[in-house]
């Protein structure tokens, strides 16, 4: 018996994780999905299925069903209003394989929701309404998913069961939302369309009989299958130093998650931005040594030459170098109640480096309804825009797209430590040359300034330090 539970943990912890979204207008059915996904594979406890039959009754939306979305609504707001407001999380797994469940916000207004949801993800549902067909927020949500680099979608056209299991129907949305895909040239390899009843439960975990003209995989057979190995990125080998491990004289280790790649005992690697390089001397775990390790393994690397590495830096392959610079471009998603103040520093947060930085363009806003973009000097509450930053410190990065986990980055305001903005780096542009005339100090009190203002001088000073290499100091005597 003994035998045969660790045969069970042991074979369950072989199970790979898709971690996954669903979005999609309101009342387009996403909570009631992934209830119907949780309930129909028996995945709920009895305590779980008594309560969810009681507040079906008295606080369900669904009539004489079962409302299946209470599984996912859990703040009274939601209930009361029938509505995903914040990002719900939910875990299940099969025979197959293991699942982290994002139930996204479907409301404009919560846009920030739905980014942060998907920042994570491999895989992401998009219900569409089969009465109401592609919408604004479907192509909203759909150009959002492709930003984020998400390569797999799933086109679930939800309540089939209103449009009497209408095949022409089906085929009609389809139809149109590859045609927008199309004309907007979005990123997105894998799509798959499934048509379905969260509700009535067809297609969801098992084939439905009732659209016999569907010849594809149910929604939880798609999701056990397919294939997420490839979204790892083996082939660039990125190390952030997160901690200098140093318990004793005698070791000196280096801690961290591999972001990408392969690295092997004995590889030569290059610390930046330093430059220095050495050998990989072990890998230590806590199960042992190994002989090699690849993302996303947490790990302890000590080298064979003492060189200064801290948290922040990087260790990475020779022959395959990240861009290291101030300056860069980027996608950005606005999550701050606050507009964008231009004059404002943020605190940059990138894999384990944190530095001060502003920025100092905004090129143009993506209007998604519209499919174009507009020029903007600022940005508001989820809006995307195309800016440039410059950071006080260099950053070690690649552009998003080859790489998410050296691609991303967030701005926190430094006065309320708020999550300002997420950014998606596009690629680095040109840095500044510092000029001749350097090194010019200045006497704060000679110069008749009253000491309130030294704030206000130094963050000046900083920022011609940024922009045009001119190294000026202030002082005060």
């Amino acid at each position: 018996m003994a035998r045969n539970i660790e045969e069970f943990l042991a074979q369950d912890e072989r199970k790979d994780l898709l971690r996954f979204l669903t979005a999609g207008s309101v009342d387009d059915g996403k909570s009631t999905l992934i209830g119907r996904l949780l309930y129909d594979s028996k995945k709920l406890y009895e305590d779980q299925l008594d309560a969810l039959e009681r507040d079906s009754k008295r606080c369900g939306n669904a009539g004489d069903h079962i409302d299946y979305a209470l599984l996912c609504d859990g703040l009274k707001a939601e209930r009361e209003q029938g509505i995903t407001i914040d990002v719900a999380y939910r875990y299940f797994a099969t025979n197959r394989r293991k699942f982290i469940i994002a139930d996204t916000p479907g409301h404009e207004q919560y846009t920030r929701n739905m980014i942060t949801g998907g920042s994570t993800a491999n895989l992401a549902i998009i219900l569409v309404d089969a009465r109401t067909g592609v919408i604004t927020q479907t192509r909203r949500h759909s150009y959002l998913v492709s930003l984020l680099g998400i390569r797999h979608i799933v086109l679930a056209v939800n309540k089939m069961d209103l449009v009497d299991y209408d095949e022409s129907r089906f085929l009609e949305i389809v139809g149109a939302y590859k045609r927008w895909i199309a004309s907007q040239q979005l990123d997105i390899p894998d799509l798959v369309c499934i048509p379905l009843s969260a509700l009535e439960g067809d297609n969801v975990v098992e084939r439905s009989a009732r659209m016999p003209w569907y010849e594809g995989p149910s929604l939880l057979h798609f999701l056990e299958q397919v294939p997420i190995e490839q979204d790892i990125n083996l082939h660039d080998f990125r190390f952030p130093v997160q901690y200098v491990l140093r318990p004793d004289a005698d070791f000196r280790g280096y801690s961290g998650k591999i972001a990408s790649g392969i690295v092997r005992r004995g590889d030569r690697v290059v610390a930046l931005p330093s430059g220095h390089t050495s050998r990989i001397a072990r890998i230590v775990t806590y199960d042992g040594d190994l002989e090699e390790a690849f993302a996303p393994q947490s790990v302890t690397f000590t080298l064979e030459d003492e060189i200064d590495l801290s948290r922040g830096e990087m260790l990475v392959h020779p022959d395959n170098l990240p861009h290291v610079g101030h300056r860069f471009r980027a996608m950005m998603v606005w999550m701050d109640e606050q507009p964008l103040d231009r004059s404002k520093a943020f605190y940059l947060k990138q894999t384990t480096r944190t530095t001060r930085a502003h920025l100092t363009a905004v090129h143009h806003r993506v209007e998604i309804n519209a499919g174009e973009q507009v020029e903007a000097d600022g940005m508001k509450l989820n809006e995307i825009a195309l800016v440039s930053l410059v950071a006080d410190s260099p950053l070690i990065y690649d552009s998003y797209r080859a790489n998410r986990q050296t691609g991303a980055f967030i701005l926190i305001d430094p006065v309320t430590n708020f999550t300002s903005a997420v950014g998606m780096i596009t690629e680095p542009e040109a840095e500044r040359t510092a000029e001749a005339s350097q090194g010019i100090v200045i006497d704060l009190a000679a110069c008749g300034i009253a000491p309130e203002h030294d704030g206000a001088i130094a963050e000046f000073c900083r920022a011609l330090r940024r922009e045009a290499g001119i190294d000026i100091r202030c002082i005060r005597k």
